[in-house]
């Protein structure tokens, strides 16, 4: 099956500075894919380049297996949510779903017609006087009612309180569904991500860090604890992701393709909150050189 999404080498400069580096990714699709890294990672700028609105500086990137933004076809399979849940102040949202209308040739009207009653939106309010959760619910509607095979969010939620983000959740998992799509969620809330995605990409420094099956990389990592020489030289095969040293211990992440390593050492599980704080951590490092690769690439 054609990835949703796939990436050989892909980079993005402005002028001298990196937003993105030598991006590899092949994600399948019928995933919901959680985008997560610090400010500046690259997130915003790799899903520009999915959607076509931005072109690579270097390396490909395909999207539901032709380049993105080179047709109108192509601009159908694509549903598209920035970060400041897009909409026209001055137009009404009966005036969204026409102009939604006029654009799609594939506008679903009685999906778009369905959703804005369910959600309680006025036809004849203006999109400038409506809330922030009232406009993320409209700028939804808007993407899927074009019925598209991808639908990519940018931190849609980041400025809802938490009950407009809840209902913001719910309904995106409803249209995945409904549509039988995929999706792309960019969010610096894990709650969000460890709620609604079952993929994970960590974004930082302007590379890709790790990025799999979330339910595969937690098997695939661990916390070793215990004293600071008996944790100094494991066996060949575990990558040390992080380490934390103290005066009374220490203990490392660990990433592994089988069993944790057996010694001395006492070993947990890890959340997906460790997990993503101890990659985000390493790219910190002024001596970070190493960059993990995907599962995928792995095996």
């Amino acid at each position: 099956m054609t990835p949703v999404l796939e990436a050989k080498g892909l980079g993005k400069r402005y002028g001298r500075r990196r937003a993105l580096t030598d991006c590899d990714l092949s994600i399948p699709q019928g995933r919901v894919i959680g985008l997560v890294g610090p400010n500046g990672a690259g997130k915003s700028t790799l899903l520009q380049l999915a959607c076509g609105l931005i072109k690579p500086s270097s390396g490909t990137i395909n999207v539901l297996g032709s380049r993105p933004g080179t047709s109108a076809a192509q601009l159908a399979k694509v549903g598209f949510v920035a970060q400041d849940t897009p909409v026209y102040a001055n137009l009404s949202v009966a005036d969204h779903l026409r102009m939604g209308a006029r654009l799609n040739p594939a506008w679903d009207e009685q999906l778009a017609q369905r959703r804005i009653s369910q959600i309680g939106l006025d036809l004849g309010q203006k999109a400038g006087r409506m809330s922030g959760g009232q406009r993320a619910q409209l700028a939804l509607t808007i993407a899927v009612a074009k019925r598209p095979e991808l639908l990519i969010f940018d931190e849609p939620a980041a400025a809802l309180d938490p009950l407009a983000r809840h209902g913001f959740l719910e309904n995106l998992m409803e249209f995945i569904v409904d549509l039988g799509a995929s999706a792309i969620l960019s969010s610096h809330a894990l709650s969000d991500v460890e709620r609604v995605c079952d993929y994970l990409i960590v974004l930082a420094d302007s590379r890709v860090q790790v990025a799999g099956d979330v339910t595969e990389l937690l098997q695939n990592h661990h916390r070793l604890s215990g004293a600071k020489n008996e944790l100094a030289s494991l066996p060949p095969g575990f990558e040390v992701v992080h380490a934390d040293h103290t005066l009374s211990g220490s203990s490392v992440i660990v990433r592994t393709d089988g069993a944790p390593p057996v010694g001395p050492w006492k070993v947990e599980d890890i959340d997906l909150e460790v997990l993503v704080l101890a990659y985000m951590t390493r790219a910190s490092l002024p001596t970070a050189r190493t960059v993990s690769k995907p599962l995928e690439a792995r095996r």
